[in-house]
């Protein structure tokens, strides 16, 4: 790689970067300061607030599902973040899962993403034994769009299912009534493990004053039908009352300190050490448009820049390797975007699945499994190797064979998407369908079946031919016309942010990033013991 193009990279990367984080602070403001302001008169902190008080000072903590719903809802006044924080931090030295309504955006209510966001959250619970603490402030689900929120089987029931799974999994759960806590979404507290509510703003009732007006002509104001001394002296629904959010956040960090330690998976760590070879220079080496030697990335990320590959000189379009990351033995799996010559003089394209790296691949994984070593996926794919060469070469069975070692994998696997990640090279290189703990995109990301480019050309000559069956031709300016139409259009469902607002990926990250991202993850997973692996019956 020349010095121009190392700095080619280099701008392009640092560009998306500042992009991802002009979008994140703008974000981070939730519904706008005027709601935020409106939050404070009422003596209230904002759901980010009241996380950064709760987490442990100058403590690391993630956060999940940021973009999500990024763009979308738009006839609704948008839902920035979903509507809800999702963060996993440490409350006195436990690493938590902390679920926080956000009221600046549409009161906290739930719209379709909001369901599938908390589904997210607790699903990363209970795959990690996280204790999980809720932030309750919402008017509950978003009723012009209840059809999509309310009946299926992953949509707001789910929620409350998960709450007694969990409980009877042990898995800590304590919830907060900060806010408004109405209708359905009043279970989420109440099957909880315990339950605190704040005296004059947190209020929890099945049926709103409104409500019970209109059901049973019974005039009460909130206060008394679901107030703190209600809920808490009368009733006996909530197990504490909170004079305000600090009393609240501050009992809650008590609490946490008081539950005791679970068995641990044992994944091994030893103590850390940063990478020799310039972290920074990951923005130079990647590139989208040309190869790239996916090892040089690899040192950047690893400890001392120290790895050991596993058969380094076969199945060269799939790099595998041990590592440590932050301290923590990992085994890598990552693309190789440099064009390589087989041993039998094959040249073989960067960023392609063959024969020969999906078997190296699927062996690598089986052995991570035998040694209970984390999994660590970076994906940059175009796909499996096409042709009669490759057909009669048996690339199906030895592409099942890996899809199948992924897809039985026990131990932790953590997928980083950092160029593309196409057509079933996405599934065998662990995507969202087979269950990584963390899903992490790079600005870089593009995830699809095909490329732009391909799928466009292919949708076009479909457009032409309906055209042409109606006894019309197009015109070369016509066809690049539409070309590009097609073209916008799609390269726009590809692209990071889009994914990421459907939570197709948790995050997406800065790639100097990526160290924190699998540290805390493993370290997350190491609070769940894994399975015994068994990969059933493979293709040989």
């Amino acid at each position: 790689m020349t010095d121009i193009d190392f700095n080619k990279n280099e701008d392009t990367m640092r560009l998306a970067v500042d992009e991802l984080k002009i979008k994140l602070q703008k974000i981070y403001l939730g519904g706008g300061q005027k709601k935020i302001d409106s939050e404070h008169k009422k003596g209230k902190l904002t759901a980010r607030e009241r996380i950064n008080y709760l987490i442990d000072k100058n403590s690391e903590f993630i956060e999940i599902g940021c973009f999500a719903g990024e763009d979308m809802y738009a006839e609704q006044g948008g839902c920035p973040s979903a509507g809800v924080v999702v963060v996993i931090g440490y409350i006195a030295g436990r690493q938590c899962m902390i679920v926080a309504n956000d009221a600046t955006v549409k009161a906290g209510a739930w719209f379709p993403i909001t369901g599938k966001k908390n589904l997210r959250a607790q699903e990363i619970a209970m795959e990690n034994r996280l204790p999980v603490i809720y932030l309750v402030d919402s008017a509950g689900v978003f009723l012009p769009m209840q059809d999509e929120i309310f009946p299926d089987k992953e949509n707001f029931g789910r929620v409350f299912r998960n709450n007694a799974k969990m409980s009877s999994m042990g898995i800590p759960q304590i919830a907060a009534i900060m806010g408004s806590c109405v209708a359905g979404g009043a279970y989420l507290p109440i099957m909880s493990d315990e339950s605190l509510i704040v005296d004059g703003t947190g209020s929890i009732f099945l049926a709103g004053p409104y409500l019970v007006k209109a059901a049973i002509g019974e005039t009460v104001d909130s206060e008394t039908l679901g107030g703190a001394t209600a809920q808490t002296a009368i009733s006996g629904v909530c197990d504490y009352k909170m004079k305000d959010d600090k009393e609240c956040l501050d009992t809650i960090k008590d609490l946490v300190s008081k539950i005791g330690k679970f068995e641990q998976a044992g994944f091994d760590r030893i103590k850390a050490k940063k990478p020799k070879a310039n972290e920074k220079d990951i923005y130079g080496i990647f590139s989208s448009t040309k190869p790239y030697d996916v090892k040089e990335i690899i040192k950047r990320m690893v400890d001392h820049s120290e790895y050991t590959e596993f058969k380094e000189d076969y199945g060269q379009t799939i790099v595998c390797a041990y590592a440590r990351i932050d301290g923590w033995s990992v085994g890598i799996v990552a693309n190789q975007r440099s064009v390589v010559k087989s041993a039998k003089g094959e040249v073989q394209i960067g960023g392609v699945i063959y024969s020969d790296s999906a078997d190296k691949a699927a062996r690598f994984i089986m052995l991570c499994n035998q040694k209970k070593i984390p999994l660590v996926f970076l994906q940059d794919v175009t796909g499996f190797m096409v042709g009669s060469r490759s057909e009669n070469g048996g690339i199906i069975k030895d592409g099942a064979k890996l899809v199948n070692a992924v897809s039985n994998s026990t131990v932790p696997k953590f997928t980083i998407v950092i160029g593309n990640s196409y057509g079933a090279g996405n599934y065998a290189m662990c995507g969202k369908a087979y269950d990584p703990r963390f899903m992490l995109a790079w600005p870089s990301a593009k995830i699809a079946v095909m490329g732009g480019e391909q799928a466009s050309k292919v949708i076009l000559q479909i457009q032409e031919s309906a055209i042409k069956a109606k006894g019309t031709e197009l015109t070369e300016v016509e066809k690049n016309k539409i070309l590009k139409e097609i073209k916008d259009k799609y390269d726009k469902t590809t692209s990071a942010y889009y994914a990421a607002a459907r939570l197709w990926v948790d995050a997406i990250i800065d790639p100097l990033e990526t160290r924190k991202w699998i540290s805390q993850g493993i370290e997350a997973a190491n609070n769940a013991p894994i399975e015994k692996f068994n990969v059933g019956v493979l293709q040989v």
